[in-house]
């Protein structure tokens, strides 16, 4: 019987909800028994090589390049969940929807930034290798259909640990407040 596979990439986030995944500890011997990583940083496999079952996808949508992946994942994977707080609103990358325009969170990044040095002729990179930064920055289920969300900032690793094999093992998610809080 061939094993599940499983896909995973980090949008706009912090790679925190990558460290959950990782912080199931020994039971990440037991997954990968269970599971074939396809897509993943888990093992840099850096393109799809084949369909996923399921994709988990951390992180939201700042620029061009994080809805290209995005939609890649979704046409690549059966089920794809939405991990973490940013993937499922926007997180602490949104914090700048609403609030500033993007021509004004790119002056404060490249010219303004206390930090900001030998940016004497004032340049904003701009080239069109770049991705395009957009109006604000989107949860993932406002680009494509997401089947599951698992919160958290980021989410405990038994949440991960227990939605995965639940998934993995045809049954549906039981998910007790003590698994899914987040304090």
């Amino acid at each position: 019987m061939s094993k599940p596979i499983v896909a995973t990439t980090s949008l706009a986030g912090c790679f925190g909800c990558h460290m959950s995944l990782l912080d199931i500890d020994e039971r990440i011997l037991k997954l990968v028994e269970l599971v074939e990583f396809n897509k993943s940083p888990v093992n840099d496999i850096k393109t799809f090589t084949k369909q996923c079952d399921v994709g988990i996808i951390e992180g939201g949508c700042c620029n061009s390049e994080n809805i290209h992946v995005l939609k890649d994942f979704r046409k690549n994977c059966k089920i794809l969940i939405s991990l973490g707080e940013c993937a499922i609103m926007g997180g602490l990358p949104a914090m700048r929807n609403n609030n500033a325009p993007v021509s004004e969170c790119l002056e404060e990044a490249y010219l303004n930034c206390p930090s900001v040095q030998a940016n004497d002729e004032r340049i904003i990179p701009n080239d069109d290798e770049l991705p395009m930064i957009l109006d604000k920055v989107y949860p993932c289920h406002e680009i494509v259909k997401i089947d599951y969300f698992l919160p958290g900032c980021a989410p405990r690793a038994d949440l991960i640990w227990e939605a995965l094999v639940a998934l993995i093992e045809g049954r549906e998610m039981d998910l007790p407040y003590e698994v899914v809080k987040f304090d």
